[in-house]
Formats: structure tokens, C-alpha cells, sequence
């Protein structure tokens, strides 16, 4: 698993005029290929009387899937290029469609790769664009005199506190950075003198925007 990486926030529809087109773009975060297609497809659903309904997307912890579709329009002037925003913006797991409603003036290729490229840019920031960073969960167990001294600590420091669980003694998850597990382990063990009980849960993903 990758220990960051960027994708897009928000599901959004973002409407641009371009000499008198109207490009639509759709923006939603996808995990697979078949997501990437059923979105697509919804989208040519919804939108079937368009001129053209355009499309990209980009899955995939190396970026193994990766497809672009002119949709008529010619050759590289609109999938390629919508595609080329995803990657110079390093995102993951995304698929974009642009809708296109002529307006009756011919953009050539170079405006039509200018205008499928913006429409794609402005989509993507209407989305928002959030860093995935990966955590390790702790699930942290201690008696309930050192309740307020691991709380206080945890919350004063990088460690992240989720959640936490009341019985006989306190269940504490906290999320650590990947690479910051023998760091952890020392710290909690040194801050309650050995008395907790540190165990990994597995691995997370905590998103922050950009």
C-alpha cells in the first residue's frame, strides 16, 4: 500500500463556456475499472443528446489503468489531454467525463485540447483534492489512572486519537504514521512506565485536503 497519495475529494458536475460550448465536467473518485465505465456510462445516460461525452480515468496504486476516450471528437484532442490533467496533477482512482454541447463554432485542435484541458482542470478544483496518508492503527489498553495522562499526551502530539472504548479498563485506537511504529511503541511504553497494552490493528487511510 502506498503511504501517500492523492485523489479527488467530492463528486462534482463543474460547467464551463467556451465559444459558446458548453463543456460539463464530471469528476468522481472510482476504485475500479468496471466503477469507471458504470460512471461513464450513467453520465452518457444522463446526457445522451450531447454532442460529445468525452472521458478519462486513472486507478491503481502504480496507474496500471488508464483510459481515455475522444467520444468523436478527433484523435488526442480530448481523452489524452483530459487524461494528461490527471497525471501532471499526480491523481489516483479518478475518472473524469466532459459533456460537450456544440455551439456552433469549431475550436480546431489546439482550442479543443485547451478547452477539454481546462474544463478537466476546473473540474477538479470544484472536487477538491485530498492527500490519502497511511496510518496504523493501535488499539491501546490502560488502566483508567492513566486515562488522562494518554489522552493528553496523544492529543499533544502527532498521533492521532479516533476513538475510545469504556469497560473494565480504556480501549484507545490511535493512528501513526507507517513509518512511525517503532517510534510509538517506545513512546507509549516509556509515557505509562510498561503498564499499557499496545497491539496493531491493521492499516488505515486518514485524507486531509490540499
Amino acid at each position: 500500500m502506498l503511504s501517500t497519495y492523492f485523489t479527488v475529494k467530492n463528486f462534482v458536475e463543474h460547467e464551463i463556456i467556451i465559444q459558446k460550448s458548453r463543456f460539463i465536467a464530471h469528476v468522481l473518485r472510482v476504485t475500479s475499472e468496471e466503477e469507471a465505465q458504470a460512471f461513464i456510462a450513467s453520465v452518457k445516460k444522463d446526457h445522451w443528446n450531447a454532442t460529445h461525452n468525452c472521458s478519462c480515468y486513472m486507478i491503481g496504486e502504480h496507474d496500471l489503468i488508464q483510459k481515455a476516450n475522444d467520444d468523436g471528437e478527433p484523435s488526442g484532442t480530448a481523452g489524452v489531454p483530459m487524461l494528461d490533467v490527471l497525471k501532471k496533477q499526480r491523481l489516483k482512482d479518478t475518472a473524469v467525463v466532459v459533456t460537450r454541447y456544440f455551439g456552433g463554432i469549431k475550436l480546431g485542435a489546439g482550442g479543443l485540447i485547451r478547452a477539454y484541458s481546462q474544463a478537466t482542470s476546473e473540474g477538479i478544483r470544484a472536487a477538491g483534492i485530498v492527500k490519502r496518508n497511511l496510518m496504523t492503527i493501535y488499539k491501546v489498553t490502560v488502566d483508567y489512572t492513566l486515562l488522562g495522562k494518554v489522552e493528553n499526551e496523544t492529543r499533544a502530539s502527532s498521533y492521532i486519537l479516533r476513538d475510545s472504548e469504556y469497560m473494565e479498563q480504556v480501549t484507545l485506537w490511535i493512528y501513526v504514521n507507517a513509518k512511525e511504529e517503532a517510534d510509538f511503541e517506545a513512546w507509549m511504553t516509556d509515557l505509562t512506565h510498561g503498564k499499557a497494552h499496545i497491539k496493531r490493528e491493521g492499516c488505515d487511510y486518514i485524507e486531509e485536503d490540499v
